[in-house]
């Protein structure tokens, strides 16, 4: 019923139509349907003991593409769920996104726009750009904003600008286009780290280097981060996974 609902209200929004034009529409139309609460909940209650990313995410852009990384915990309250969590989702093609908050609530995002994704390409023959898969992300997130707590981060290579963007989409919503983007609870112990030793123009292998250091840096400071660190490297060519054990992130406190 809901599927046969969903397609009712998206008819006039035909192939005819040019995409840019009704991105906000569409985005409203699903956000209604899949999101909004149809009775009186009790929000409070029901999301008391549910899971949450807790979570250090990063994506920082190269010359040749863009990095993004994440710890891999997932807490409920104070019991560790979950010490290999992948935090990296794949959205389309070359476009990731890094996920905090609450665990349920981004994934469903994150399966809702890469449904919305699928849809976009068939339509119209070509991959959505990364700044239109931010633009869903944000839609949703601002026009849910009293029931979900979504953090996002999307990355990916861009064919149409030939190069990775960054976009950081906070709690609430808002769309912001940066060089690098940290996110999630360990992201305060390492803006200051961030700010001082990001530079443009870095290599694939410096821009690791950075993501790999801030993030265990966030790691060794915040509780509700942990685990191992897990990195993707998107190029115009593929998607490169990088997978780093608890026993060999850097440390920085030993001489």
């Amino acid at each position: 019923r809901g599927r046969a609902l969903l397609l009712a209200k998206l008819a006039p929004y035909s192939s005819h139509h040019p995409p840019k034009k009704h991105i906000r529409t569409l985005c409203r139309l699903y956000s209604s349907t899949f999101f909004k609460m149809e009775h009186d909940l009790d929000m409070n209650r029901l999301k008391s003991g549910e899971l949450n990313l807790g979570t250090s995410i990063m994506a920082v852009a190269f010359e040749g593409g863009v990095v993004i990384g994440a710890d891999s915990r997932t807490t409920s309250g104070s019991y560790i769920a979950n010490r290999v969590t992948d935090k990296l989702t794949h959205i389309h093609d070359r476009v990731y996104c890094c996920r905090s908050g609450s665990a349920a609530d981004t994934q469903a995002v994150a399966d809702y726009v890469h449904l919305y994704c699928q849809m976009y390409t068939a339509q119209h023959g070509h991959a959505p750009s990364v700044h239109t898969v931010g633009t869903i992300f944000e839609q949703i997130c601002y026009s849910n904003k009293d029931n979900l707590s979504a953090g996002i981060i999307v990355a990916g290579w861009d064919a149409q600008t030939k190069k990775g963007s960054v976009y950081n989409i906070p709690l609430g919503g808002g769309l912001f286009q940066q060089p690098w983007a940290i996110g999630g609870s360990g992201s305060t112990y390492i803006y200051g780290y961030c700010d001082s030793n990001y530079r443009v123009g870095w290599t694939k292998e410096e821009t690791v280097q950075f993501v790999k250091n801030a993030l265990a840096l966030a790691m060794s400071r915040d509780g509700s981060s942990g685990g191992t660190i897990r990195m993707a490297i998107i190029t115009e060519d593929k998607v490169e996974r990088v997978f780093i054990p608890g026993n060999e992130l850097p440390v920085f406190w030993e001489s």
